[in-house]
């Protein structure tokens, strides 16, 4: 259950299991309203939509169906499905989709507005949270600490309550790894929620599957990084599909990989093509290809790419290090921050564009960094051991499996 928007990308997969049917509810944008550019307010829309919304699209499957609702599985920050779920006396499971850092971090929110609010110093440690010794006041997401007089949205009003909110889930599920969190942190959430369970990265699988053949990639993506020469040669560029850079920096980001002489690849929605310089598809036709969206795990899989342009989404760095590619990062808002902290100064497999935005001669000298300095050789055995990490996880014996099997067996018991 959930809006069209959501539903869209499994109606076109080829083979739908019987058993599971799509409802859609009410995204909660009026009729004639102009979302702007930050995601987070079509979120605000829908939660705004409340309780009723989901008992709506509940009530319309049960009367199709003739079956009763036994369990309800959301993402965490739709609390409304917590009031539905104690309205039927069934148990409810949330999923937190963001990075389990961004989590403890919401859940630590007194603690850090009472400790940081009236601090201006943006590298002060975050060392008083269970695993957050080298998280910083700048890393955090930034709705924890809002600007004085700055009105609270009800998205950062429901962030703030997750850690009374999440304690009467039956379990919470993260998609990523055990393996990759401070212990620390995991030891501390495992203590506040009845079940903590990380059910792996659903797209990563051991042994790892051979890339298909690259006459079936559409994009044309693999075959052109099959025609590059070097190993380990290619920039692959890509902001996610939510958010995009500033022209400015989508200007930067053309200058830097024209003047760098690297092969690249970039992932590039067409009504942003029109901000790059004048002639820069041109110059760079004989070593760059940009297309509209790329088969980013494939491309992160192919041999051939040596580092990763990244916004820093939680997605892109899991996918990323199963295929052990060194990033250089530049985060946007959520969760994006405390990932880039993670890859820079936790792991060790990549670094974060200077001053936190792009700039012409700052990326160049991530570039050559990480693909031709000796620092740059370490983050990629750093990222190879963190990759074998990740696919032992997710194999049939790793703890990811297990956690997955516990949240079948919650969801049977239900």
């Amino acid at each position: 259950m959930g809006i069209q928007q959501s539903h869209e990308p499994f109606l076109t997969k080829p083979h739908i299991p019987r058993n599971i049917k799509f409802y859609t509810i009410a995204d909660g944008v009026q009729e004639g309203h102009v979302l702007g550019d930050h995601p987070v307010e079509r979120v605000n829309l829908f939660l705004q939509a409340g309780s009723d919304n989901l008992q709506k699209g509940i009530d319309l499957a049960v009367a199709e169906t003739k079956l009763k609702v036994t369990c309800i599985i959301s993402d965490a920050f739709v609390t409304p499905s917590l009031t539905v779920a104690r309205y039927l006396n069934v148990p409810w499971i949330a999923v937190w989709p963001p990075y389990s850092l961004s989590l403890s971090a919401h859940f630590h929110t007194d603690l850090i507005r009472q400790k940081c609010a009236n601090d201006n110093n943006a590298n002060t440690p975050l060392d008083f949270i269970p695993g957050f010794s080298r998280m910083r006041v700048q890393d955090l997401p930034e709705d924890i600490i809002n600007d004085a007089g700055e009105e609270e949205t009800l998205f950062s009003k429901i962030l703030a309550s997750m850690g009374t909110v999440l304690p009467q889930a039956k379990a919470v599920v993260v998609d990523s790894f055990e393996e990759l969190d401070p212990h620390l942190l995991v030891q501390d959430m495992k203590s506040k929620l009845q079940n903590f369970l990380y059910v792996g990265f659903q797209t990563i699988s051991w042994p790892t599957p051979a890339l298909p053949p690259s006459d079936t990639d559409g994009t044309g993506c693999l075959s052109w990084l099959d025609k590059q020469n070097a190993k380990s040669s290619v920039v692959y560029v890509s902001f996610g599909t939510v958010v995009a850079p500033p022209p400015h920096e989508l200007v930067v980001v053309a200058e830097a990989l024209e003047e760098s002489g690297f092969p690249f690849l970039w992932s590039l929605k067409d009504h942003l093509k029109g901000v790059l310089p004048s002639g820069f598809l041109e110059r760079t036709r004989g070593r760059g290809k940009i297309v509209a969206r790329a088969p980013q795990n494939k491309v992160l899989g192919h041999g051939s790419v040596g580092v990763f342009v990244t916004h820093c989404g939680s997605n892109s760095v899991l996918e990323s290090i199963s295929s052990g590619v060194p990033m250089v990062c530049r985060p946007f808002f959520g969760d994006h921050e405390m990932m880039g902290r993670m890859v820079e100064s936790v792991w060790e497999i990549g670094v974060r564009v200077e001053g936190g935005v792009l700039n012409k001669n700052g990326l160049l000298k991530s570039l050559k960094l990480v693909l031709v300095q000796e620092e740059g050789k370490k983050m990629r055995e750093n990222i190879m051991k963190m990759k074998r990490i990740v696919l032992d996880a997710a194999g049939a014996d790793g703890k990811a499996a297990r956690d997955l099997k516990t949240l079948v067996e919650i969801i049977c018991r239900c």
